[in-house]
């Protein structure tokens, strides 16, 4: 049974989107870096778009896997139960993994290098104020099951 309220995390989407827009405000005032010519076999454009596509189908697995448990995928909601099927089996962030293959992706099509060299702060962001406080919750929440999750699925893959 649940011991705890909800961890009440509202930024995921906004962490990405922020650092997102950051990037593309410093490729028009800093510098402009492409990141590819797009003179080879796949064009910028088509390499990101299937990135980015297979990531926001990775994070939509993350959610139909929450929905189909009967739990709330949202962070600021109280937890019902600890999924650990779907991609849940392989990484314990299936729906943050697929957000930062997104925004990669995303940034290929662009061709814009910027929103990438700011990727690592972005996620260290993420990880402080969010699945840092995640974890904390689910620990007081679902104990010792959570405890052993953690042994055996990655944070990230």
């Amino acid at each position: 049974m649940l011991k705890v309220r909800g961890p009440n995390i509202r930024v995921p989407p906004a962490i990405f989107l922020a650092g997102f827009l950051v990037g593309l405000w410093l490729e028009g005032a800093a510098a402009r870096i492409p990141l590819m010519s797009g003179r080879g076999w796949l064009s910028p454009a088509q390499l990101g778009w299937t990135v980015a596509i297979l990531g926001f189908v990775f994070s939509l697995w993350g959610i139909l896997t929450f929905r189909r448990a009967g739990t709330t995928m949202f962070p600021f909601e109280q937890a019902s139960r600890l999924v650990q099927d779907g991609p849940y089996r392989f990484t314990r962030n299936p729906m943050y993994l697929g957000g930062t293959l997104t925004y990669v992706g995303i940034a290929i099509a662009m061709n814009v290098a910027w929103p990438l060299l700011l990727l690592p702060l972005v996620l260290s962001a993420l990880y402080v104020m969010v699945i840092r406080e995640e974890e904390r919750y689910l620990a007081n929440a679902f104990g010792e099951d959570y405890a052993s999750y953690r042994t055996r699925v990655r944070r990230w893959i």
